[in-house]
């Protein structure tokens, strides 16, 4: 086991609660935004919010835009729908569906379009994931509805592939190819979606693998697109780990709750992992030594404050 310290860690002060937060695709070399899901407590108001980021030392994050929404922020994705033209879809506790269209030059938002609330889950929809040309997202609630929203410059059709009545809950989504996607929810259940055999999941994980992991929550889903027989995901007690198809009941545990043992020696954390992203720093020819048999490292950011690195049998965390 090593470890690593970041060498730079800036604090970037806001005045409101940051529910969550992306980059912007680049609108030129030498441009960075960041969009923001702004709540201010005192005003209870909501907010989709883009700042320049000014690379300084320390960075200033400078306001540029901000479009006001009717309820909290629950799940925010950003997608390039063409070379110079990004796009933000937010979802809401309350149940809407907002996306919205930046211009280019400016960064101020030129339009947006919606689906009301009660349309598309009952109660709040707890994630949603953009396919990364935009051109349509995937949306889950725990009311147990799992939509597919068509995204074009004048509206959002939608359809709903599935509905458990709530008899299944579902906390997490990811797309994994234009036709297929992953999902996840309570029990650490992983589910998998391919629209050309419709009519429910093809492939399912029950989470019933250790004592905890039953009562545990998926947060957070990845999905390599050098590897999409591998499904990442993150949950409840610091669980990480991953959920190989070609061996569907076999979850590789990489940090949190082993088989047998409430807590594993390995774990990095003992709180919620609320999201994990496999590792973008790491080069194409290192990934391609890494065998298709073991994890590519993740990236994870916890509920007690932890960032880190994880590889399979040991972690750098920073």
């Amino acid at each position: 086991m090593a470890t690593e310290t970041l060498k730079q860690f800036h604090r970037l002060p806001q005045s409101t609660y940051v529910d969550a937060l992306r980059f912007l695709p680049p609108l030129s070399a030498f441009d960075r935004y960041v969009v923001v899901a702004s709540f201010n407590s005192d005003s209870d108001e909501t907010s989709i919010e883009i700042h320049a980021l000014n690379p300084s030392t320390p960075p200033i994050l400078t306001l540029q835009s901000s479009f006001t929404l009717s309820s909290r922020i629950s799940s925010l994705k950003v997608a390039q729908k063409s070379l110079q033209n990004p796009l933000i879809a937010a979802s809401t506790f309350a149940g809407s569906l907002h996306v919205l269209f930046p211009n280019p030059i400016d960064v101020s938002f030129e339009s947006e379009v919606s689906i009301p609330e009660k349309t598309l889950h009952l109660g709040p929809i707890t994630c949603l994931d953009l396919q990364e040309n935009g051109s349509a997202c995937v949306s889950v609630g725990e009311d147990g509805r799992v939509n597919l929203i068509s995204v074009g410059d004048s509206g959002l059709d939608y359809r709903r592939i599935f509905d458990s009545k709530g008899l299944v809950s579902y906390t997490a989504s990811r797309w994994a190819s234009p036709t297929e996607f992953a999902t996840g929810g309570l029990g650490n259940s992983l589910q998998w979606w391919d629209q050309r055999r419709p009519g429910g999941p093809v492939s399912q994980f029950k989470g019933n693998w250790s004592q905890g992991a039953a009562s545990g929550v998926v947060h957070s889903i990845d999905i390599h697109p050098s590897r999409k027989h591998t499904c990442l995901a993150g949950g409840s007690y610091g669980t990480v780990f991953a959920w190989d198809l070609r061996r569907p009941q076999q979850p590789i545990v990489l940090s949190g709750i082993d088989a047998g043992e409430p807590m594993s020696s390995s774990s990095i954390s003992e709180s919620e992992v609320w999201e994990v992203q496999y590792d973008t720093f790491m080069s194409a020819s290192n990934r391609a030594n890494i065998s298709s048999e073991r994890v590519l490292p993740v990236m994870i950011c916890s509920e007690d404050g932890i960032l880190a690195v994880i590889k399979q049998g040991c972690h750098l965390q920073s």
